[in-house]
């Protein structure tokens, strides 16, 4: 929370840049909405500017994936448009307000996906657009042991902690409040975090703003994960003269990598049991399987410590992850965060018994792993040691890019397109692919 600060302005989000929260993309996207060359101007008459260096007191993610960022009485809602009047979008409020999050508990459904809004010592409660039932209400009734006068608030997802709860900040203190654990409050001194004015979770990741400036942190340890502090100018709010992602649309060849719509292959897909779904290009990579709140590539080192570069190819197997980059595999644990095993990188030869793929794949549940060269597809049996591949089968595909199975089926990435089969004894008996797909219309929400 930040004090009143008088008047609004319209706030717009950068092109796509680098490693930080910029744009929701949309079901018919084609990709050109990340990188405008001829953005809208901030300059609307009559109102205040965004970037001024003022902040917000709180922002959020609604039920439905838009971002709302809220200053004194006013609120902006998405990526265009005028700023409202509070009241208008979020009826019976009037700012300002203290803290706001947007509740992940897929175990209580009439509690998953409500935004919280905090004000003084009542906590507002909103759905679909609706002020839900009896609300307000004291916080303290409906957060037992977690004070007023917050100062801001976020959620977390469990297996990024420990379990679904929400991380409340007020001076020098946090409150964990998982009600499901003994006790259901903890509380919590990250003197490296410091006092949060507002706070957010996007896309796997958590951010504390304290005025202009942010920073990510780690929501377990409260381990800062920013170098520095960065300026919301530069990453959040689009400022004439400023901005991080200006480079991407000089660059052809990483424009291509970090535009998801651009049509080149992927180097590597992978799924795990928990159904987390990644896509890799070119040292970076997207999350697939859950797109509500928009899209945005990030750098392999930010989920995958010290790993770098290209990647030929991925599999899940046992809560852990395998990369493959030339003739090393590296393997990490699948925690709260990715865990490197200590002792990796080792030699292909040595962990898996052959030398080169092209792709490689697990499905759910099985020890199974599925190695592809060229036409040719072998299984690795990965509960043996030493790792032995069992023979040859002939597939009816050569130079495959990557490959993935899932609850939905196995699929077979080449170039743009991908090409669905029910298992692995469809795959390795059709005589010829089945009518392929268009990789970007499937997996990345884009319009071809």
């Amino acid at each position: 929370m930040i004090p009143y600060l008088g008047t609004l302005t319209l706030l717009c989000l950068l092109p796509l840049g680098l490693p930080y929260p910029l744009i929701k993309g949309r079901p018919n996207d084609t990709g050109s909405n990340l990188f405008p060359v001829n953005p809208p101007s901030l300059n609307v008459t009559g109102l205040a500017d965004a970037c001024n260096g003022e902040g917000f007191d709180a922002v959020t993610l609604d039920d439905q994936g838009v971002m709302h960022y809220f200053r004194g009485d006013f609120v902006w809602a998405g990526f265009h448009g005028p700023a409202q009047r509070i009241n208008e979008t979020w009826k019976h409020l009037h700012g300002p307000i203290d803290a706001a999050f947007r509740n992940h508990n897929k175990n209580k459904p009439l509690e998953h996906q409500r935004t919280y809004i905090f004000q003084g010592s009542n906590v507002f409660c909103y759905f679909e657009g609706s002020l839900l039932a009896g609300f307000p209400r004291p916080i303290s009734q409906e957060f037992p042991g977690v004070p007023g006068n917050l100062d801001s608030a976020v959620e977390c997802h469990s297996g990024e902690c420990k379990a679904d709860s929400a991380i409340f900040f007020k001076g020098d203190t946090v409150y964990i409040y998982s009600p499901q654990e003994v006790p259901p409050v903890k509380q919590r001194q990250w003197a490296a975090v410091g006092n949060c004015t507002a706070a957010v979770r996007w896309l796997e990741r958590y951010y504390c703003f304290n005025g202009i400036n942010f920073t990510r942190f780690n929501p377990v340890s409260g381990e800062v994960l920013s170098a520095r502090p960065l300026d919301t100018r530069d990453y959040f709010v689009r400022c004439p003269g400023r901005g991080h992602g200006h480079n991407v649309r000089q660059n052809a060849t990483l424009m291509a990598i970090k535009n998801r719509c651009s049509g080149q292959s992927f180097e590597a897909f992978s799924s795990d049991d928990k159904g987390r779904m990644y896509a890799f290009r070119g040292g970076w990579y997207f999350r697939t399987d859950d797109n509500k709140d928009g899209w945005h590539p990030w750098p392999l080192s930010h989920t995958w410590r010290d790993l770098h570069g290209a990647v030929d190819a991925a599999f899940s197997w046992e809560n852990k992850m395998y990369f493959i980059q030339g003739s090393q595999v590296v393997i990490y644990l699948s925690d709260q965060i990715y865990i490197p095993v200590l002792g990796y990188p080792k030699p292909l030869i040595d962990e898996l018994g052959v030398t080169e793929i092209d792709a490689a794949f697990t499905c759910p549940h099985s020890s199974e792993l599925y190695v592809i060269r060229d036409n040719e597809l072998r299984m690795v049996d990965l509960q043996q040691s030493p790792r032995s591949p069992a023979r040859e089968r002939t597939i009816s595909h050569s130079q495959v890019d990557s490959a993935m199975c899932n609850f939905n089926g196995l699929f077979i990435f080449q170039g743009p397109l991908f090409y669905h089969y029910k298992d692995v004894e469809e795959l390795v008996s059709s005589t010829e692919p089945p009518k392929p797909g268009n990789i970007a219309e499937r997996f990345l929400d884009c319009l071809s």
